[in-house]
This record gives structure tokens, sequence and C-alpha cells, in this order.
């Protein structure tokens, strides 16, 4: 039977003029035809209607009738050739085509089935990637996990991929699959094309983690390994881009990383020398990761490699060191670097002109300071006591100064000669000035380091066993700033500046003068009376941490959610309840809230806390009033605490409970 009559003509008409529902309507019309087998190359022999359908559908202003244009050029594609197919594959169709990928589901839709569609023409594949946004688009659609878009556009982006181009499109819109493909196999230009491409991309830490998680470290990884030295160089640049992500600095320790990058950076051969500086800065991102302390050897030899390098490879090695012993269990590795002589390798570096350089240096000696103060302090000179108080006085940065007290106040406070310099160096109110500076400043982790490193030296200004420093240091005006640390400070400044507290406040009893000397024709002040020690107290005649103010923000810390300072506070609350003046102490304790805070510490402090909150409650509920207005708050939690908290505690308790008349002073609490 003969093949009923298309016009072509008609069509072609109805399309260029009608009005954009009758355009749907033409094209639906069109689809139906092409799809049936009724209109093709022979049908159309000038090819008008392609072009004519391709020109509106670059105008039509509603989705309907795009969608439907879109529709019939995807059945024409499959039954026309000639020019027609090439005005198909031209970057103004395609671009026309394109812009319906960022419309609605319909649209995007058909615009992807039609991409794909065409994608068997080789010019489509070579030009589809470089209309602006196309990939991008694609990528989108394929993470957006709609139904209807995305199998066809994994499909239409895994064509795309057999050009390499179109693969590095692909992964700076966050699409790894294709490069990753081509890194395992791949020719060696392309692996090199693909490395390169990673070492330049700016990549957020999703792409980096993804990278790493679908398999680009392990090919990367053999590239430096057993590549030439174009490859070795693209892989490097890669891993180093990828190694700042601690999930990728994990994933490459793991691959044993560690070891051909010391060995070349070992290396004397000339054509490697290259290599050297992307080696070291990979070390120095992968020591970020814990796991690095499981190679033990690794410190010691980058430690080694200081002296034979240029200063930004000196730079990497000393940030990898720092990051490895600033870990929380790198106490061991610490050791390490001290026994193979890094204090006295590092200590030339304290004068050196390059200020990086001299950070790392500073913040790796902090590191180092931490567990071995008194062998430290034997390395030290004085020349090199007065660097680091150079380094605090003068105008350098705020992290040279963190640094520099950070380490002073990790010397044993035992060293009298370190005390005497620091002393002879006018430390203490270059200190006190640095500290107005900067309490106010906003909060930052640099200005917490400092603060806690002025914290952690004022307590060997405060030392209970030599009163004339600790006259020298109150009449600096150390005490204001003690005092501040209680409200401003970290917790670790919390706490440092509570023992500096505590220990001038052991001496105020030995200090303390009579209430109303007889020699006196002027009565006392009322003002500068002191309740708790029952005479004339100043800040800088005895120490009084009642008239320094510090009771209540003691107090207050207690009354806090972290337990990190409990020891400190308590201990200079506890020089207010001492024999000969608990009971005035008490009250004073009590006027700041000090007996629910006491409490609280008894219930959910660490033993050694409680020990000494349950000591100090057992003195206060020696007192009438106490014992009405917090008895009844007190005893239930006593008694839990004494049936299920520990043994050591329950004598302590048992007192308190017979002072609550809860049990006789003969009980087995005894």
């Amino acid at each position: 039977m003969a093949r009923a009559a298309v016009d072509v003509e008609d069509l072609l008409v109805r399309v260029k003029t009608g009005a954009e529902d009758e355009l749907a309507a033409v094209a639906r019309e069109v689809a139906a035809l092409a799809g049936d087998g009724r209109l093709g190359e022979d049908d159309d022999e000038d090819g008008l209607l392609v072009p004519a359908l391709l020109a509106r559908l670059a105008a039509a202003g509603t989705a309907d009738a795009r969608v439907s244009v879109m529709a019939a050029l995807r059945r024409l594609a499959g039954c026309v050739a000639g020019e027609s197919k090439e005005r198909l594959a031209s970057i103004e169709a395609l671009s026309s085509i394109v812009r319906s990928l960022s419309r609605d589901v319909d649209e995007r839709t058909e615009a992807i089935a039609v991409l794909l569609d065409l994608s068997d023409i080789q010019q489509v594949r070579q030009r589809i990637g470089r209309i602006k946004g196309c990939i991008v688009m694609l990528v989108t659609l394929r993470n957006a996990h709609e139904s209807g878009t995305v199998d066809n556009a994994e499909k239409l982006l895994s064509i795309l991929s057999s050009n390499p181009q179109n693969v590095l499109l692909m992964a700076e819109a966050g699409y790894f699959l294709p490069l990753i493909q081509y890194l395992k196999q791949g020719s060696d230009m392309n692996k090199v094309l693909m490395a390169t491409a990673i070492s330049k991309m700016f990549l957020s830490e999703h792409m980096k983690s993804s990278l790493g998680e679908d398999g680009a470290i392990e090919p990367l990884m053999d590239m430096f390994k057993y590549g030439n030295l174009e490859a070795k160089h693209s892989a490097l640049g890669a891993l180093r881009n990828l190694s700042s992500s601690l999930q990728n600095a994990e994933i490459l320790i793991n691959s044993g990383v560690t070891g051909p990058l010391l060995q070349l950076l070992f290396s004397v051969t000339s054509v490697l020398m290259t290599l050297r500086e992307p080696a070291s800065a990979i070390l120095s991102a992968i020591a970020q990761s814990e796991r690095i302390l499981l190679h033990k050897d690794v410190a010691p030899q980058m430690l080694s490699l200081l002296n034979l390098s240029n200063p930004v490879i000196q730079l990497h090695l000393l940030r990898a060191l720092n990051s490895i012993s600033g870990h929380a269990n790198a106490k061991r590795a610490r050791s390490k670097i001290r026994q193979n002589g890094g204090v006295q390798l590092l200590l030339p570096f304290l004068t050196e002109k390059n200020v990086d350089i001299k950070i790392a240096v500073l913040h790796l000696m902090f590191h180092l300071s931490k567990d071995s103060s008194q062998e430290l302090a034997e390395q030290f000179r004085e020349t090199h006591l007065d660097i680091l108080v150079k380094i605090i006085s003068s105008p350098t940065s705020g992290d040279e100064k963190a640094a520099a007290v950070g380490i002073l106040s990790n010397l044993p406070v035992t060293d009298k000669k370190v005390t005497e310099i620091l002393m002879q160096a006018n430390l203490i109110p270059t200190l006190i000035t640095l500290f107005e500076a900067n309490i106010a400043a906003s909060v930052t982790p640099q200005r917490m380091w400092l603060l806690e490193g002025i914290a952690g030296v004022f307590i060997r200004f405060t030392v209970t066993w030599d009163r004339k420093l600790q006259s020298s240091a109150v009449g600096y005006g150390v005490v204001p700033c003690l005092v501040k640390l209680l409200s401003e400070g970290s917790l670790v400044a919390k706490s440092k500046a509570a023992t500096s507290l505590a220990q001038l406040s052991q001496s105020t009893m030995a200090l303390r003068k009579s209430k109303s000397p007889r020699w006196l024709c002027v009565p006392p002040s009322a003002e500068s009376y002191c309740i708790v020690h029952s005479c004339q107290c100043t800040v800088k005649s005895t120490f009084c941490l009642l008239k320094a103010g510090a009771v209540s923000p003691l107090v207050q810390i207690l009354e806090g959610e972290e337990r990190g300072a409990d020891g400190a506070v308590l201990e200079a609350l506890g020089t207010l309840m001492q024999d000969e003046i608990w009971e005035n102490g008490s009250r004073v304790i009590e006027k700041a809230s000090g007996i629910h805070a006491l409490l609280r510490i008894a219930e959910a402090g660490e033993l050694s806390s409680q020990d000494k909150a349950i000591w100090m409650l057992e003195r206060m509920f020696r007192l009438e009033a106490h014992r009405e207005r917090y008895g009844e708050i007190a005893q239930a939690l006593l008694i839990d605490l004494a049936q299920k908290g520990d043994p050591a505690l329950k004598p302590m308790i048992g007192k308190i409970l017979a002072h609550l008349e809860l049990l006789q002073t003969q009980s087995s609490y005894f």
C-alpha cells in the first residue's frame, strides 16, 4: 500500500508562522510523522524543516512549545541526513538545546534525551563540551537523582568522557569518576594531563575527600613511584593538593607514602631536586594525621634533613615536625626528637631572619618543652632566654610572642637561675603590658595561647618559697591580671591563674598584721580591714584573696560546665579555710554562693576535687547557719555519694552527716 504523501510545505509554513500554541501542535505532528517513518530526508528535499524548527526553538517563549520542538527534532534526527544532520550538530542548535537543561523537569528531560540521541554524531561529541555550562548542568542533573534525567545525564557524561578535555570540565564541576578512570587506565600522556589538572585545580574539602574515596590516590602513588620524571612531578603536585584533607592524609600514610617521600628528600640526584619541595609539602600535610605517629622514625629523619635543605623545604619540615610533636599522643615522638639533639639543632634558628621559619621553630620548641622542661632548661643558656624575652618585648608578630611566652611558661619553676635571668630581663612588667594589650582583644586561638602562657609564667613569680619574689610580682601588678584571667581566660588560663592566686594566698597568714597595733595613733581603716584574716589587709601588703576580689570569680568557675580548673580553684579557695580562719573564710565563700558550687563538685568532680570540696564542706557545715540553710539540700547528695562514691570519701562525708545529725559521731562511717 502506497504511503500517504506528507504536505511538508504546509508543515513548514505552520512551523515558521504559527503562534506558540500552534507551534507546539505542529511540532507534535512532525514528531508523530517522523516516528511513524512518514517524514524523512526524501520528503523534505530542501532540508528546510530542521532549520525552521531550530529557529523557533531558539525564540520559543513557552515550555510546551520548546518541549514539543525538541521532541520533533529528536525524531527527525533519526531519519534525516546531510545538511539537516549538520545543522542539528551545529553549535547554535546545541546551545539552544543546552539552555533547556536549566529549565523545568519536562523540558530538561527532553533536552537530555535530544542530546543523548545526537551524541552518536562525532561533531556533537566534540562540540558539546565547548558550550558554556553544559557539562556543569549535566553533572548537576546527574547528582540531583531526579527520575527521568539522572540515567540519561550519566549516559551522556559517559559518552562525552571519551574526550579528555570534557573529563577535565567534569572534574571542575565535581564529577571525578571519569578522571580517575583515566588515571587508572589512560595513556601515559593522559595520566599526566589528569594529574596536572588535579594539582592546579581549586578543590574544596569535600572535593578532595571525594577524590580520595573514589580511588585517585592509588594510581597517583604508582605514577610517583614508578613513572618518569614528568609523571612523578605531576603526581606529586596532585598528591600535594589532595594531602591537605585529613582523610586523604590517612589514606596516604596507610599506602606507605612516607618512605618514598623521605627517600626522595635524602636523594642527591640532580634531576630529582625539583621534586624535593612538593615532597616536603606533602609530608607537612600528612603529618596533621595522628597516624603519622605509627611511623616512629619519620620525625628523627626529618630533623636530620633540616640543615641540608633550602628555606622552603626547611619550613615544610618544621611544620611537619610541629604537627607530629603537637599530637595528643606524641609524648614518645617528642622524646625521640629531643634524644636526637632536636633542641640543640633548633636553638640557632632563634635568630633566623626568615620570620616563618623562626615562628615554626618557636612552635616546635614549645611542643618539645611540654613534658621535659628540666631537660630543655639545661640546654638553654642566658643568651637564649634573653632572645625569648626580646621576642616578647619587641614589635614581633603575635604568633612569635605567644610561642616564646609558651616556652618560658613550660620551664621548671624550681630553676632559680632561670627565674633570676628573667627578673633581670624585666620580664614581669613586659608580660603585664602584653597582657593588658590582649585581654580585651577579640577571641582567637593565638590570643588564648598567649594568655595561657602569661598565666603559666606568673606561676614562676608567685611560688610560695620566695616571698620576696612574690612581693615583686604583686608590686608590678600581677594580681589584677590574675583576677581578670579568672573571668576572661580559657579554662587552662583560669587554672593557672588560680594556682598563682593560691600560692600568694598561702603567704597571707604569715604576712598579716595585728588588727590594731598599739603604736597607731589613728584607728585603722575599716575599708582595709579583712573579715577573713582579722587584720588590715591589702593586696600589696598581704596578698589577700578577698581584697583582690578573687572569691566570686573563683566560685563562678566551679559553677561552670567545664571541670578542668576545679583542682586549682579549690586550692585557692581552700587557703581561706585554714585552721585559724576557717569560720570567717566559710562565711565569705558561702556569701559568694560557694556551698552550692562545692556540692556540685562533690557530686560530679574528679576524685581529687571531690576530696577537697568535701573537706571544705565539712568545715562549712560546722556552722549552724550553714546547716540550717543548706542541710536539706546537701543530705540526699551526700548519702548517695557515701553509698556509691569512692570509699576514700566516706570518712569525711560521715563527719558532714554527723554535723547534719543524720549520723551518730561514732558511726562506722568513721
